[in-house]
């Protein structure tokens, strides 16, 4: 079993949404990013999701943009987040690592050097976005010979065929995106969320994790009444660019946001359950 399965399992017996924290890797420099992945987890952090730098995101709006910038000004490559995913690792052996990015870093480094280089790393899954699972498979073979996940976007306009094609070929869970567009766009429309993580959950037999457009405590616990994960990155990626002169602050500053967020879905599983 994943740890990403392990995880979702411990958190189903204790009727417990995941909080999935996204940050890019080395934003607003190298040294903040193990530090802040062990202050997320100490405020809550069930799952951790972290970013490749990549030179054009498309499917990431300006906050995360320029988190990718500032991580490329410096120097942050592929080998570098496997570097501190595996020094996260020294000290925590259970929390999933999730990467998200781009195919491109992945096809220079080659796809099985990749899948060896982050098993060993500690990484537990990967969401790669501009991979449909029509042209992965060469991809995804190579990932699943390590025991990888592989985590799948689906979106308000998926039908119910796409969604039953991607619950095919998906581990660990699926990612909802919420709102049309990228990421930190849109007005968050909580009965739409529902209404589609239903239709997701009667064709998929993996938890549904839903991001995009979370931005603070409120909406994390409208989502939760419906989601089994709550997926927060803007929101956070913003407190990290507005603290970017001062870094040494940053792992309070989020571990604080995110605790909010913690508090506020645990009410509101404590009430359904």
């Amino acid at each position: 079993m994943s740890r990403i399965d392990a995880c979702f399992g411990r958190l189903a017996q204790r009727r417990r949404t995941a909080l999935i924290p996204f940050v890019t890797a080395g934003d607003p420099a190298p040294e903040v990013t193990v530090p802040l992945l062990h202050a997320m987890v100490a405020a809550g952090a069930d799952l951790i999701e972290i970013g490749v730098p990549f030179s054009d995101p498309i499917a990431d709006g300006p906050v995360i943009q320029r988190a990718s910038e500032r991580a490329l000004a410096k120097g942050v490559s592929l080998d570098d987040v496997l570097d501190m995913v595996r020094v996260f690792r020294t000290r925590d052996g259970d929390t999933p690592v999730i990467l998200m990015g781009y195919l491109n870093p992945i096809e220079v480094m080659g796809y099985e050097l990749f899948s060896v280089a982050a098993h060993e790393a500690g990484v537990d899954g990967v969401l790669v976005v501009d991979v449909p699972p029509e042209e992965g498979h060469d991809l995804v073979a190579m990932l699943r010979t390590r025991g990888l996940d592989l985590v799948y976007l689906l979106a308000p306009t998926s039908t119910a065929a796409r969604i039953a094609c991607i619950g095919e070929v998906a581990s660990g869970f699926v990612y909802y995106v919420s709102v049309k567009g990228v990421t930190g766009s849109g007005h968050l429309d909580t009965a739409a969320v529902a209404e589609k993580v239903g239709l997701i959950k009667s064709l998929v037999r993996l938890p549904v994790g839903v991001g995009f457009g979370i931005r603070d405590a409120g909406s994390a616990a409208r989502i939760a009444e419906v989601a089994d994960a709550i997926i927060v990155g803007s929101a956070i990626v913003s407190r990290i660019e507005a603290l970017a002169a001062t870094p040494e602050q940053i792992p309070d500053a989020v571990g604080g946001f995110l605790a909010g967020l913690r508090q506020a879905i645990d009410e509101v599983d404590a009430h359904v359950s």
